[in-house]
Formats: C-alpha cells, structure tokens, sequence
C-alpha cells in the first residue's frame, strides 16, 4: 500500500471537515483536538486536516507518501540519500497522534516531504508543529533519536 498525503492548515477544522466528508463520500479516519485525516480509497489519498488560525488562509503544510512499512521507510532512505538529497530521519516518533517511522526531504521550492509508514495509534499526547511555524522549526516533541542531522526536528508535521 502506497498512497500520497496532503496536510493542510485550515482555519475552521468542522467547516473543512464537512467540506472534505463531501467532497470524497467517506468520514474521517481520525479525529482529535485541532485535528482530522481522512483515508481516501479512491483516488489514494490520506488527506490530514491541522486546525491552523481563526480567520486565516487555509495553507500547504507539507506532503507526504504512506507506505505500509519501516522497510518501505528505510528503502526510501537508502534511495533518496543515495541520489544526494538531504534527509531527515525519525524513528519511533509520536506524530499526528500516531507511532510512525519517516524519512524528510525538502523539494526544489522548499516544501517539506515525508515518506512514512504508521505503527500504531497513540491516543494520548501528540505533536504538531504550531501554526506560522518555520516546517524545520524545533517544537515541544523535542529532538527524537534517529535524525542524521544536527538541525531542528521537523517532528510536529
């Protein structure tokens, strides 16, 4: 299984949440406080929700590819570093409200791509990188082991 990830920032979370519900014909896969996804079947998608702020614009947060496993995540790491992309990874992190393992890369534009794969749900705290954040920008999740880098996590996208 493989499918693309859209995250947005959107300003009125229930409003976008009936919005996309519409839109693709299915309920949210998730929802917590300040935030939803959607796992769309068709066309494949996992569509991610972040409650941004009141009034603004609804913005890209970043993009990503599911895949369904760590090895999947550790291939794409192998192959990216490989063709001389800068990465990122974070194993056993706590993201979105779920156990993950991903690799960051950033496009010719800047924007912020993960490959990952989800080991579990985590119903309890959970990170997500404050609005108007800088997507490399250091957040309360903290540095989490794994990252090839000394730069700041991006562990709340």
């Amino acid at each position: 299984m493989s499918r693309v990830q859209l995250a947005l920032r959107v300003a009125d979370l229930e409003g976008s949440i009936d919005f996309y519900r519409s839109l693709f014909g299915v309920e949210p896969a998730k929802r917590r406080p300040g935030y939803a996804n959607f796992a769309v079947a068709e066309p494949p998608l996992k569509l991610v929700l972040i409650e941004g702020e009141p009034g603004g614009p609804t913005v890209l947060d970043h993009l990503g590819v599911e895949v369904g496993t760590s090895a999947e995540v550790r291939e794409a790491v192998t192959r990216l570093s490989g063709l001389g992309l800068s990465t990122r990874v974070e194993n056993d992190t706590t993201c979105c409200y779920a156990l993950q393992d991903k690799v960051w890369v950033h496009g010719p534009g800047t924007e912020p791509w993960e490959v990952y794969t989800v080991k579990a749900d985590a119903s309890g705290a959970t990170s997500i990188r404050p609005a108007g954040a800088s997507p490399d920008a250091s957040c309360e999740c903290g540095t989490p082991a794994g990252l090839t880098d000394e730069a700041s996590a991006p562990c709340c996208r």
